[in-house]
Order: C-alpha cells, then sequence, then structure tokens
C-alpha cells in the first residue's frame, strides 16, 4: 500500500496515499477496531450541513476568506451528494464526543481543499469558532431532526393513509371485539382500524413536537459552552446558514452548557419512535392473529401471501410482514434503553456518549421508516375480511348477552351467557329456556348493528 506521511500533534504517522483524511482520522482506525460500524451516514451528511454553515459564518466574521469559505461549501456540498463516502471510514466506537469524527471531516475537507490550490489547516480553518465538543451535538440534532422529518414522518404517514383506505372500504361490517383475548361486545370493522390508523398518527404528533426540541443546536458553546473562540453571535450567523441550505428551523440553543452535557431532546424524541415501534407491535400482532389459520385460526382477515413459509411444510404460507414488524419494535425498543442510559451519562461540562446515541437514534428511524413502507405494500394494502368467518364468529358470541342487561338485569344476562356456554347452545336457547325473554323480544333487543 503507498502511504504519505502526515503529523499532527502526536509527531508524524502513514495514510494511506489514496485518501484524503489526516493525521487524526488514521491514528482513530489504528486504535479503534471495534465493531465494524462506521459512523451513520445521515452523521457524515449533518456535518457536511454544518461545517459549510459554520465556514459561510466564519466568512462574515472575518475569519475566513470569501474564498476559503466558498472552497468548503463546494465539499460540503459534494459530501452530501456522496462523492466521498470512502474517506469517512471511522467506526461508532470511538472518543465519546466523537471528535474523531470532527477530526475526520475537518481533514477530508482540508486536503480537498488544498489540492484545489486553497491551502486549509484542517483546525485552525475549517474548524475555527467550533469545537468538537459543539460541532457533533449539532450534527447529531441536524441528523436526527432531518431523518425523522424526511424519512420517518412520510413513511408513518403513508401507512396511515393506507389504513385510512382499509377503514374507508369496510364501513358496515360488524365483528365480535375481544379483551383480555376473550369475547367482548361487537364493534365495527372499521372502528378497529380506524384504532390502528390512530395508532399511527398519535405518535407522528408526537414527533412532530419533537422536532422542536431537536432543533436547538449546541453549535457556539465550543469546548465547554462559554462560546471561547468563537465571535460574538456565531451561534445565530450559523443557524442562519442552516435554514438556508436545509429549509429547516434550526436555533442556537440558549443554554450552552445544558446543549453540551444534556440529551433530553433526543431522549424525548426517541420516546416518540417507541411509541411508533410500540403502537405497530400492537398492529402487526393484531392483524396476525386475526389472519391466523387458515383452518384452525381465527381466520378473521386474510392478508397477502409473499413468499413460502415453511421448508418442511409444503404450502404454509406465514404472516412474515407482521414478523418484520415486531422484530423492528424491538428493537428499537432496545435502542430507547441504550438512548436513555447514554443520555444519562453527562459528567461535568459534557457528555461522552454521543456516537452510540446517535447509532442507535438513526437506527431506529432507519428500521422504522423502512417497516412502514414494507408493511403497508405487502401486507396492509392487500388485507381483506373474511366476512363470513367475522359473521359467524359474531352469531356465536355469548358477549351478545351484554345488550339484554338493561332489561334483565347483569345477573339474569350472566346465567343465561354460562347456561348457553356449558349446554353447547345459543344465547337466544338460554334466554327462552330460563323464560326470561320471548323469542320476538330477544330478536327486537339482540341486534349488533345497534351496539356499535
Amino acid at each position: 500500500m503507498n502511504t504519505r506521511m502526515e503529523h499532527d500533534t502526536m509527531g508524524p504517522i502513514a495514510v494511506p496515499a489514496e485518501h484524503h483524511w489526516g493525521a487524526q482520522t488514521q491514528r482513530s482506525i489504528e486504535h479503534f477496531r471495534i465493531g465494524g460500524q462506521r459512523q451513520p451516514k445521515e452523521i457524515i451528511t449533518a456535518f457536511a450541513y454544518l461545517k459549510e454553515a459554520c465556514a459561510r459564518a466564519n466568512a462574515e466574521s472575518g475569519k475566513l476568506t470569501a474564498e476559503q469559505a466558498e472552497t468548503i461549501a463546494q465539499i460540503c456540498t459534494e459530501i452530501r451528494a456522496g462523492q466521498w463516502d470512502a474517506e469517512f471510514p471511522l467506526v461508532v466506537w470511538q472518543t465519546g464526543s466523537g471528535t474523531q469524527t470532527n477530526m475526520n471531516v475537518n481533514e477530508v475537507i482540508a486536503h480537498l481543499a488544498t489540492e484545489r490550490g486553497v491551502p486549509l489547516h484542517p483546525n485552525d480553518q475549517v474548524n475555527a469558532s467550533q469545537s468538537s465538543n459543539d460541532t457533533y451535538p449539532s450534527a447529531l440534532h441536524i441528523a436526527a431532526v432531518m431523518a425523522v422529518a424526511e424519512q420517518v414522518l412520510p413513511a408513518a404517514e403513508r401507512l396511515a393513509a393506507a389504513f385510512r383506505a382499509l377503514e374507508e372500504s369496510y364501513p358496515d361490517l360488524i365483528r365480535i371485539g375481544r379483551t383480555h383475548l376473550q369475547d367482548a361486545t361487537p364493534l365495527r370493522f372499521s372502528q378497529e382500524v380506524s384504532g390502528w390508523r390512530e395508532g399511527v398518527e398519535a405518535p407522528c404528533r408526537m414527533l412532530r413536537l419533537a422536532l422542536t426540541e431537536l432543533s436547538a443546536l449546541a453549535i457556539g458553546g465550543t469546548a465547554v459552552g462559554t462560546g471561547l473562540n468563537a465571535p460574538k453571535g456565531y451561534d445565530e450567523m450559523v443557524c442562519r446558514h442552516l435554514r438556508r441550505l436545509t429549509g429547516v428551523e434550526f436555533r442556537p440553543d440558549e443554554n450552552k452548557f445544558h446543549a453540551l452535557t444534556s440529551k433530553d431532546a433526543l431522549v424525548f424524541a426517541h420516546g416518540a419512535l417507541k411509541a411508533l415501534a410500540a403502537n405497530l407491535m400492537k398492529i402487526a400482532n393484531d392483524i396476525r392473529f386475526e389472519a391466523s389459520g387458515p383452518r384452525c385460526g381465527m381466520g378473521e382477515l386474510r392478508i397477502p401471501e409473499n413468499e413460502p413459509g415453511s421448508s418442511i411444510m409444503p404450502g404454509k404460507v406465514n404472516p412474515t410482514q407482521c414478523e418484520a414488524v415486531t422484530m423492528v419494535a424491538v428493537q428499537v425498543m432496545a435502542n430507547d434503553t441504550a438512548i436513555g442510559l447514554a443520555a444519562s451519562q453527562g459528567n461535568f461540562q459534557l457528555n461522552v456518549f454521543l456516537p452510540v446515541s446517535a447509532y442507535n437514534f438513526l437506527l431506529s428511524t432507519r428500521l422504522l421508516a423502512d417497516v412502514c413502507d414494507s408493511f403497508r405494500v405487502y401486507c396492509v394494502e392487500g388485507i381483506v375480511p373474511n366476512r363470513e368467518k367475522m359473521e359467524e364468529n359474531l352469531r356465536n358470541s355469548l358477549m351478545l348477552v351484554t345488550c339484554l342487561t338493561p332489561k334483565i338485569g347483569y345477573e339474569a344476562a350472566a346465567r343465561c351467557a354460562k347456561k348457553a356456554l356449558e349446554e353447547g347452545t345459543t344465547l337466544k336457547e338460554a334466554v327462552l329456556s330460563l323464560g326470561l325473554l320471548s323469542a320476538e323480544e330477544f330478536d327486537r333487543i339482540v341486534r349488533p348493528e345497534n351496539m356499535v
């Protein structure tokens, strides 16, 4: 392998000649051969937005020339387009402040700029007015906001729309309800589906609330929150450029001492992601149980048959999309634990669990966005209720007796239900045999369409 010599304050080190990173990136590569999980692409993209905004703010304040700022901006545009992805090899499991990733970005920008005839130092120019302690937290918030707004919310809204279409397709279909896994009173199928729809829409509202808190950035706090070496008003200048670049209303965190040490906004936002995951778990379980069978299960729903379900049982088809949803939900809930624990570990003026927080948060956003679309396309849009099975279960349910309570009382109604169950008769036969109502009275009162 051809190498060139780079140096930093630790001394010289050999770097692969074909790459554009510098000494600090190389030291991280050699010292942290852990896990192999690279920094999320979203973090590198967020840094490319942030570094461009910082460069333009530095040009405004006189710390960089217009040419230097323009060169940095051009390189950042290329990074966001994916042109230099191979230049960002660092893993998640590095310094907890993310310093090495910040320097990786600084070094790549500086080397590319120098090759283009605009010599830049990774610390003195590219990192001017900044610290890893305020850039990585800011990049984390930028990445989180954009992942939620551009990936999770659109996918979840498409899934909610699919449930709404299913809801509107069967306005009058009545089915038996179930509570405690036991028969309950009836409801419309559309009412059940409306609960699934709201189970997606409600966390979306929570996520939109969370975006407000995530939009506050630590930039301008530099090392410990005091803003040392940053010009006055630098945080607002950077956020103004970020707003122009991203279309997102980023703003400076008013208390930088809080911004550098606390990850409460990330915990809050991921809590909404966990809420979506929890609701998706419930919805997927409902669907796969109601579609169980085809002959020995509930059989009240038919779902798309996408692939063979067994390597030994011919003809078996499984609810695989539902299973994928539930596995994603478990992973998101596990990620939430990691993020909560990481957020609790701020010590004095800094939290040093940032890369693991970024990794888990962005993993959750990718998984949820992908699974919402997969579940919608390959399951929800193909759901068809089994009318015959629903009507059969409705007729056989003993909990229709509930509508008799105002007429014959709770205890008499309970006797009717128990008698029918023990003797294997219909509810009507039990009521008539106990002499509590006439057949005409029973038929007039026990009307499922009046119970929903």
